[in-house]
């Protein structure tokens, strides 16, 4: 059965008379990978601060494990680990003895968890050296096995791959594929690299101006694209029958079924527009997180006209 693990309702974030974040509403279940992404000054550092405890909610309620963040902190809070940016260690000791002073802090963490989750996080042939020995990779390691010693259900992680090189950033995906999968454990994710997300996240919400402008599962979308050399005229047919999603460059993106196509094709040309190219392709991340922005400024603008 399916166990919601955070669950956040109508969250709300004032400043004064500023609202940092407005009406917020997700959930995180068990073994999912949740990916948070947004332009810089969404919001997103500041909702995982008030997840982690680490600021209040002027508004709503978050629960971890059924826990209040708030009211039952304590119980919550055990249910949480977290790596908020450049984790810290002790250079000078060994990444064994770094994550014993952490397993001190909670009771019945064994040498046998350590090593386990040493193993989890391939530190295993490098856990008795120093750290300061480690590369960036393996100390973005070393903080994760930090974070899962006492067995949270929720690990939060903001922008984990920050530094890291293409071969970091592969063995961390799977490292963290590993716990979600494996382990069972709910990862909440937030970083600026779009293709991270697609290949690692189950779904993923899309934030803008302290709000969540979408939440869905990232699996890419067909869409139409026809080339014409008649761009604008177009796009002003097309845009009173069909779902016109983006155009640029003489390309025109569609939503449209397939079953009307032929339709779509024979009306542009009875309206004597040149069709070049005419296809489906997958849209990826990129693309619907361009075009959610693009949507909600639109309609920013067109509520101040109004």
């Amino acid at each position: 059965m399916v166990k919601t693990v955070l669950h956040i309702k109508a969250v709300g974030k004032k400043i004064g008379r500023q609202q940092i974040l407005e009406d917020i509403t997700l959930e995180v279940q068990a073994g999912e990978i949740f990916g948070l992404i947004g332009p810089n000054g969404a919001g997103k550092t500041t909702l995982i601060r008030m997840i982690c405890g680490l600021m209040k909610h002027s508004e709503g309620e978050i629960r971890i494990m059924n826990h209040d963040i708030n009211s039952s902190f304590r119980a919550a809070i055990r249910e949480l680990g977290a790596v908020i940016e450049n984790p810290a260690f002790y250079l000078d000791l060994t990444g064994w003895q770094n994550l014993w002073l952490v397993a001190n802090l909670y009771k019945g963490i064994t040498k046998e968890r350590i090593l386990e989750v040493a193993g989890l996080v391939g530190l295993e042939e490098s856990i008795h050296d120093k750290v300061d020995t480690y590369s960036l990779g393996m100390k973005q390691r070393l903080g994760i096995a930090q974070a899962i010693l006492h067995k949270p259900r929720l690990l939060i992680l903001d922008e984990p791959t920050n530094g890291l090189d293409p071969s970091g950033i592969h063995d961390l995906r799977g490292h963290l594929l590993c716990l979600a999968r494996e382990e069972g454990t709910a990862i909440f994710l937030s970083t600026h690299l779009l293709s991270e997300v697609e290949m690692l996240c189950d779904r993923i919400a899309i934030m803008k101006d302290g709000r969540l402008l979408d939440i869905r599962q990232t699996v890419q979308e067909e869409v139409l694209v026809i080339e014409t050399d008649e761009h604008e005229k177009a796009c002003v047919l097309l845009n009173e029958r069909y779902s016109v999603l983006a155009s640029d460059k003489g390309q025109i993106r569609l939503a449209v079924e397939k079953a009307e196509v032929p339709a779509l094709n024979a009306l542009l040309v009875h309206n004597q527009i040149n069709v070049y190219h005419l296809a489906y392709e997958n849209q990826g991340l990129e693309q619907m997180f361009l075009q959610s922005v693009a949507d909600r400024r639109l309609k920013k603008n067109d509520f101040d006209a109004g």
